[in-house]
Formats: structure tokens, sequence, C-alpha cells
């Protein structure tokens, strides 16, 4: 079945794709990207608690799967439009202000593990995927707990304001559970919730359980549930076709060159984790021909 599904992507794919490069079209003198080429600095948000996708590492650096991503989208775009030495400024942004940032002409791009919404599409725009993830649970081991179900009367945490927190509510009513929701601030908070036993779970993305769960295997599980299904994207400005046009593109090229599958086992071999059917597809269908 995975074959079929990608084999028929790469087909159409194939029939739709040229030989040659686009030409650039004129970029708008309201566009962000305007300034992006005029000043040669492009401003890339990044969070430093989403691992792997977007972290600091020893050095305080901007690290991840998505930092990886970015970098090789800002050197694209620089090939794309001639602009050889665009340097990349870095903005340190939270799970609450990575939006507002972009709105607000703080950052030009904004690079983590941010799940495309509708709601968010009223504040920013967003790239085609860069990766795909689902709502997880963890657990103590010691609690007996073993599907979402047997949370029934019990206290979830979740971060507020995010689509896991939605995605529980949503998975609460439609099947009928009796259980409290504690909004907590980040990850690092939720997890410490479950540890001191104020939460019986954490919902969050579950890459980003992973974490928490294989530095305390022994005393911390990953529910077999997924809650929701979570399409990653760079988020943009609202509105401005250019960028998002020069940033897909770049995507695209990608996507075709096997970059994203490089950047894919750098970060998520070490685990065992290997790219599925919804993964391949993402990257399938995100390599537009010029």
């Amino acid at each position: 079945m995975r074959k079929a599904v990608l084999g028929f992507v790469a087909l159409v794919l194939l029939a739709c794709s040229g030989t040659a490069f686009a030409q650039q079209p004129p970029v708008p003198s309201d566009s962000r990207l305007r300034t992006v080429l005029d000043k040669k600095v492009i401003r890339v948000a990044y969070r430093s608690d989403a691992t792997p996708f977007s972290f600091v590492n020893d050095k305080k650096e901007p690290v991840g799967y998505s930092i990886d991503l970015c970098q090789l989208v800002v050197s694209s775009i620089e090939q794309q439009y001639g602009a050889s030495g665009l340097k990349i400024e870095w903005v340190p942004v939270t799970v609450h202000t990575r939006f507002a940032a972009i709105a607000e002409d703080k950052a030009d791009i904004e690079c983590g593990s941010s799940t495309v919404s509708l709601g968010r599409m009223e504040e920013v725009d967003f790239s085609n995927a860069i990766f795909v993830e689902s709502t997880g649970v963890i657990v103590a081991r010691a609690s007996n707990i073993r599907t979402f179900s047997d949370m029934n009367g019990k206290r979830i945490a979740t971060v507020a304001g995010t689509t896991n927190e939605r995605a529980v509510m949503d998975e609460i009513n439609r099947r009928k559970l009796d259980m409290t929701l504690l909004s907590v601030k980040d990850r690092d908070e939720g997890v410490a919730a479950l540890e001191a036993g104020s939460a019986a779970g954490f919902a969050s993305n579950k890459l980003l359980l992973l974490g928490a769960q294989t530095r305390r295997p022994q005393d911390l599980a990953m529910l077999p549930d997924d809650l929701s299904i979570e399409s990653y994207a760079i988020a943009l400005p609202r509105g401005d076709w250019a960028f998002r046009l020069a940033v897909n593109g770049a995507l695209a090229r990608i996507y075709r060159g096997g970059g994203a599958v490089e950047v894919f086992r750098r970060w998520f071999d070490q685990i065992g984790l290997q790219p599925g059917l919804l993964i391949d597809a993402a990257y399938a269908l995100g390599g537009l021909p010029d």
C-alpha cells in the first residue's frame, strides 16, 4: 500500500515537472522577502525547548531538525534570488510568542514544531509541511494506565493554547470521559506535574514527549493512542505570497534532492525512527515541480 501511494505521487510529480527552473517573479516592494533581500539578513525565530526540532546545544546555538531544514531553505533562497551572503539573525521565541514574533515583524520565519491550523492562519501563514506528528500522552509506569480511556476520572496536563490541548479536549468529548485539564506553560512544567503526581498524564506531540520518556524509561511510559495528526510547517508573514512562494520553492528543491531525508536521518536515526508513510507523502507532495 505504501509503495503504491508513493509511486502514484511520484508519477504525478514527474508528469508535471519540467526540465528547467522557472524564472522568479518580481518581488513586491511591500513583501518581507524584499526587505530580506535588500538587507541580506533573514530573522529566524527558534525555540529552545522543542527537542529535537528546535533547541539550543551546549554552545547555546539553535539546533534541531527544523533548524537544519530552515538553514537549507535560506541557502536555497540565496541561490533562487542571487542573494549571496544572506545572513541569519536568530530570534528566540517561546511556544506563546512564536506567532506574534512573525505577525509583529520581529522575525521573518519561525522554525520549530508549529502545527498548521485554521485558527493560526488568522495570524500567520504557513509553508508546505515539513513534518507530520501526532498528539500522545506519557504517564507514570507505576500508575498502570495503559490507554487514554484508563485516564477517566483523572487529571491530564497540556500546554495552554496548543493544538494538543484541543486534541485532548476533543478526545475527552468523543469518548465521553470525565477528565480534568491542567494547563501548563511548557513541556518542562508538564513533565514536572506528571512526576510530582499533580497530573496522571501529560499530552503533547509524541516526539517532544519521547525525549522525556527516554531519559526515564523505567519511570515513564508512552500510551499507544494517537489523539491527532499534527502537520508541522514554517510560520510566515500572513498574506505575503512572494515570501511563501520563495520558501515553498526552497522546500521543493530540498525535497526533490533528498536533503530532507538526510536531515531526518541526522536527527532520528539515533532513536531508531524511520520515515513513515505520512512523512514520505509530505516530502513527495511538497517536492513540487518548477
